[in-house]
């Protein structure tokens, strides 16, 4: 997001200075919109729920398995001796620690993924709105939640999203 904040800045700069061949009202668009709606990021954000949901199937698969071997280990508490039950519980620890360490590179994992789908998806859409800006002589562009108020007449999202769906229709996420 700084990346597309340097960029539009840059933009709005550089038109700025060259001259008055070009419209001198600021345009915007949600790029929110456009990660979420355009054809490649629904198909990343579906790729990354998958993900997501698979991983957590099995990290509550391994928590349940976990919690049967406790509840064990807890029934044979006064069958067993105190260091045989010692060394079960430290082992079952181990395995709650592990379970553990497993769901947080899980979660790190799929941000960092999601980031980097981000990245690409960013990156693709700069040379469209580069190129969009040249054809209709717009001299800035900025992002919708940078605005308080502005005519919806100077909302070039859809406009964008087409065109992008056009260039893009999935990001690789691997």
């Amino acid at each position: 997001m700084k990346l597309f904040k340097i960029l539009t800045l840059f933009f709005a700069i550089y038109f700025f200075n060259h001259g008055h061949l070009y419209s001198d009202i600021p345009h915007y668009l949600d790029f929110k919109f456009i990660l979420n709606q355009s054809d490649a990021g629904k198909k990343a954000q579906d790729q990354l729920k998958k993900k997501l949901n698979d991983g957590v199937a099995k990290l509550k698969k391994s928590e349940e398995s976990l919690r049967a071997k406790e509840k064990e280990i807890i029934k044979q508490k006064k069958l067993i001796s105190a260091e045989d039950y010692k060394k079960k519980v430290t082992e079952l620890r181990s395995k709650v620690n592990k379970l553990q360490n497993d769901r947080k590179a899980l979660f790190d994992n799929i941000a960092k993924t999601r980031a980097k789908a981000k990245s690409e998806l960013l990156k693709n859409l700069n040379p469209i709105i580069t190129e969009y800006m040249k054809e209709k002589k717009i001299r800035m562009v900025v992002d919708k939640k940078s605005l308080l108020l502005a005519d919806e007449n100077l909302d070039i999202t859809e406009e964008i999203m087409k065109l992008l769906n056009k260039k893009l229709k999935s990001i690789k996420l691997n």
